[in-house]
C-alpha cells in the first residue's frame, strides 16, 4: 500500500467511516458487515476520482496519487498496474465529477442512524470526506477554481444533511457591532477548526454569494497550507480584501470570522479583528497621522485591521491628511504583509475612488467581495431572530405588515439592511410597551410576548440608523 498524502487521508476515511458504519448497524439483523470495508473504500475512491475530475485536468500528480492510494486497496480494478497515461480520459476517472452532485447513500445511512440513536456518526464522514477533497486539490501547485468550488459544494451538501439531522440548530444572523465593540474578548482563545468556522459562516442569514467567495478563499489557503506542510511549492498571494456594500450587510461579521479562518490556516498568529475608520487614522496636525496609522497596525499585529468607510480617507481639501494616511497604509501593507491582513470596506463606487488614490493600493487588493442588500425575506428572518432571543413573537398579521413596510422602503444608496430591521423591531417593542401599560387587567405572558400589527410603524425610517448599530443580529 502507498504512503503518499492521499493514501493517508483515504486510510483515515476507510477506518473512521467504516467504524461509524459498524456502529450505525449494531443490533440490526440481515446486515452483511463483511462488505463494509469494500463499500467504504469504493466510497473513498468515488470521492477522490470526482475531485480529480472536477477541473478535468487529470494531472500526473493526481493520477499517481490515486494509484498510490487505491492500487492495492482495489486490486480487482487493476489500478496497481495502471499509469497516468492509461487512466487519463478513461472511464475510471473521466465524468466522475457528477458523483459530487448526488447525495451519498452511505452518508444518508449514517444520518438515519444518528436520528434514531442521537449519535454523531455522520460527522466522521463529513470530516474525513473534506480531508480527502482538500488533499486532492493540494496535489496541484495552483488548485483550479473548479476544484475549490467542488469542495465548497461538497461541504454545503454534507452540512445540509447534518442540519436536517439537527433540526433545532437555529440560523444565525449577523451580530451587532454595538454589542461587540465594547465587549472584552478573551486573549487568544484556542484556534477553532476550519470546518467549524465555515459552518458558522454558512449559518448567517442571506449572503449566499459572500459565503461562496469566502469558501473559495478558505479552501485555497487550506490547500496551500497542505502543500507547505509537505514541502511542495506554494503560491505567494496577497490576503488583503475589499468589502463593498451598503451598511448593515454583514461586512464586519464576515471579517471577524475571516480573521479567525486566517489564524486557523496559519496566515496570522492571533486572528483578532481591530476595527477603525477615518477618525482613528487621520490626525489634525502635521506629523501625527503616520504614527496614528502605525498604532492601528500595531494593534492588529498578527490579526486583521478592518477600516470601515475607508473611502473617507480620500475626501477633504488640499490640507487634509487623509492622503498621508493612505501613503502610510500602503507602506505598512508591504512592510507587514506577513503580520497584518487589511480589509477596507465601503460603498462600491466610493471604494473605486479609494483604490485609484494611490498607485500601490489596487495591486495589493486582489479580492473584492460585494455584500448585496438583504432581501425582504432575509430581513423578516432577522427580525424574527431578534424576537426569539428577546422572547417576542410576531403574529402572522404583524409579520405581513413588517413585510409590507420593508417592501415599501427604497433600496437605494445607504439602505440600512439589518440595522433597519433592528430599528423596526425596537420601534415595535416600544409601541408594544405603551399598549401593554394601557391594559385594564394584569398582562398575561402572551400579552407580554406578542407583537401585533399596530405595534409596528407604518413606514421605515432608515435615516436615523445609528452609525454603530452594526451589521445584523444574532438569534
Amino acid at each position: 500500500m502507498g504512503s503518499g498524502p492521499l493514501d493517508v487521508v483515504v486510510g483515515a476515511f476507510v477506518d473512521d467511516v467504516g467504524a461509524a458504519l459498524g456502529e450505525a448497524t449494531a443490533g440490526l439483523t440481515d446486515v452483511d458487515r463483511a462488505t463494509f470495508e469494500v463499500d467504504v473504500t469504493v466510497e473513498a475512491f468515488n470521492l477522490a476520482t470526482a475531485m480529480i475530475d472536477a477541473d478535468e485536468r487529470h494531472t500526473d500528480e493526481e493520477l499517481n496519487a490515486l494509484i498510490d492510494a487505491f492500487g492495492t486497496r482495489m486490486a480487482d480494478s487493476q489500478l496497481n498496474l495502471a499509469t497516468p497515461e492509461t487512466l487519463r480520459g478513461g472511464s475510471l476517472v473521466a465524468g466522475h465529477r457528477r458523483w459530487l452532485e448526488v447525495d451519498s447513500e452511505l452518508f444518508g445511512l449514517l444520518l438515519d442512524a444518528d436520528r434514531r440513536n442521537g449519535t454523531l456518526l455522520a460527522d466522521r464522514y463529513y470530516e474525513r470526506a473534506l480531508d480527502v477533497a482538500h488533499v486532492v486539490a493540494s496535489l496541484d501547485v495552483i488548485p483550479a477554481r473548479a476544484e475549490l468550488e467542488a469542495i465548497s459544494a461538497l461541504r454545503s451538501r454534507l452540512l445540509d444533511g447534518l442540519r436536517s439531522r439537527d433540526t433545532s440548530r437555529p440560523a444565525r444572523a449577523t451580530p451587532p457591532e454595538s454589542a461587540l465593540a465594547g465587549a472584552e474578548q478573551p486573549p487568544d482563545p484556542p484556534p477553532r477548526s476550519l470546518e467549524d468556522l465555515l459552518a458558522e459562516l454558512d449559518e448567517l442569514i442571506g449572503l449566499e454569494g459572500v459565503k461562496a467567495r469566502v469558501h473559495l478563499v478558505a479552501d485555497f489557503l487550506r490547500v496551500q497550507q497542505l502543500r507547505a506542510e509537505r514541502d511542495l511549492p506554494t503560491v505567494e498571494t496577497s490576503h488583503h480584501l475589499v468589502f463593498t456594500g451598503n451598511p448593515g450587510t454583514g461586512k464586519t461579521t464576515v471579517a471577524r470570522l475571516l480573521a479567525q479562518i486566517y489564524r486557523t490556516l496559519g496566515v496570522v498568529a492571533r486572528g483578532q479583528l481591530v476595527e477603525t475608520d477615518r477618525s482613528g487614522l487621520v490626525a489634525g496636525f502635521v506629523g501625527q497621522t503616520a504614527p496614528l496609522v502605525t498604532k492601528r497596525f500595531d494593534e492588529a499585529d498578527q490579526g486583521m485591521l478592518f477600516i470601515d468607510e475607508a473611502y473617507a480617507l480620500v475626501r477633504g481639501g488640499e490640507n487634509d491628511f487623509g492622503r498621508e494616511a493612505i501613503d502610510q497604509i500602503v507602506k505598512l501593507m508591504e512592510d507587514r504583509r506577513d503580520r497584518v491582513v487589511l480589509v477596507v470596506a465601503g460603498y462600491p463606487d466610493e471604494m473605486e475612488d479609494l483604490l485609484a488614490a494611490n498607485p500601490g493600493l489596487r495591486s495589493r487588493f486582489p479580492t473584492v467581495i460585494h455584500f448585496p442588500d438583504y432581501t425582504t425575506d432575509d430581513l423578516v428572518r432577522i427580525v424574527d431572530s431578534i424576537g426569539d432571543r428577546q422572547r417576542y413573537r410576531l403574529t402572522d398579521d404583524a409579520r405581513a405588515k413588517l413585510r409590507q413596510v420593508l417592501d415599501a422602503t427604497p433600496r437605494g444608496h445607504g439602505f440600512g439592511n439589518a440595522r433597519l430591521a433592528r430599528n423596526l423591531f425596537e420601534a415595535a417593542i416600544n409601541a408594544h410597551a405603551s399598549r401593554i401599560m394601557k391594559l385594564q387587567d394584569p398582562p398575561t405572558d402572551d400579552d407580554l410576548t406578542t407583537l401585533l400589527p399596530g405595534d409596528l410603524p407604518d413606514e421605515a425610517d432608515s435615516s436615523d440608523a445609528p452609525a454603530d448599530a452594526g451589521d445584523g443580529v444574532t438569534p
